[in-house]
């Protein structure tokens, strides 16, 4: 946030802090090979599924050694070796993508699975429902991970939908089951059902998991006045990674080893952005790269 505020980040950025749960709690059970599709709020799920840090930060900042060689930016991070078959920054645009995935996966005759990270806003689109009818119909590999955040843009969810997500998938014959999105174990373990049921042949799941973004929509929003009153409170006293901490610390891990840790982390992050500071911006002549066949971008 801080780097977008300071002048490196074209576009805008859109922060995942307050849903790490669901991240971690889904892509612990994908493999390498499993195919993920975000959001706009991708980069929690590019990060939990493998992506090199160094290289999506390079991206965020339009860089030569971005994952994308500094082409796509924060809303289109993308790593095709890893499965991570892009964020987008259409709504529900990554919902048609990850169904084509699974139905290679169905036609190839393989275990893989694939995942369909999507907000409470992507809902309402009618790509989601056209391809629960698809995915039903053809007992496709997928999983619907709607990550329900409560806001849709700078509007409450709750003004814009109308009765039951989960009665919208099991609808289509698609078990679905809702999740509190703050605790990583629950999502772990509702992620486990449906992974399994997915490579076991079982067709397509639903997790809905009730979770909070803590910024605004995008990083340049600085007031959210469509929160209530202590709103945010709430939500950060169920922090995912502090209950995580809370948790480790119930089964032995020390204040100490969770403190090195996180000092750790912070130095990973912190050689992360120096590194991704000093990448090159792409040259001018390079604008058109990836546009033709056999054309790319000389690193």
């Amino acid at each position: 946030m801080q780097l977008y505020r300071d002048g490196h980040m074209p576009g805008l950025v859109h922060a995942y802090s307050g849903q790490e749960a669901v991240a971690i709690g889904v892509s612990a059970h994908l493999r390498k090979d499993d195919t993920i599709t975000s959001t706009h709020r991708g980069h929690g799920h590019c990060i939990a599924k493998g992506v090199d840090m160094t290289a999506m930060m390079a991206e965020n900042m339009g860089r030569l050694d971005g994952v994308c060689a500094g082409m796509g930016g924060s809303m289109h991070v993308a790593d095709v070796s890893l499965g991570i078959l892009g964020a987008n920054g259409i709504v529900a645009g990554g919902v048609g993508i990850a169904t084509g995935s699974a139905f290679s996966a169905r036609t190839l005759g393989t275990d893989r699975v694939s995942v369909c990270f999507l907000g409470d806003g992507s809902m309402n689109q009618g790509v989601v429902y056209e391809t629960m009818n698809l995915a039903a119909l053809w007992q496709l590999p997928l999983i619907y991970v709607c990550e329900y955040n409560g806001f849709t843009e700078y509007t409450r969810t709750e003004q814009l939908i109308a009765g039951d997500l989960l009665a919208r998938a099991e609808a289509f014959g698609v078990g679905a089951v809702e999740v509190d999105g703050m605790d990583i174990v629950a999502v772990r373990d509702a992620a486990a059902a449906a992974v399994a049921r997915a490579r076991a042949g079982g067709g397509p799941s639903m997790l809905l998991a009730r979770t909070h973004r803590y910024y605004g929509h995008h990083v340049a929003e600085f007031d959210s006045a469509y929160r209530e009153e202590g709103e945010l409170e709430r939500w950060r006293a169920e922090d995912p990674i502090l209950r995580l901490a809370s948790l480790l610390e119930d089964r032995g891990l020390s204040a100490e080893d969770l403190a090195t840790i996180e000092k750790e982390t912070v130095a990973e992050l912190d050689g992360v952005v120096e590194r991704a500071l000093a990448s090159p911006v792409p040259a001018g002549e390079q604008v058109s790269a990836f546009v033709y066949a056999g054309t790319g971008v000389a690193r």
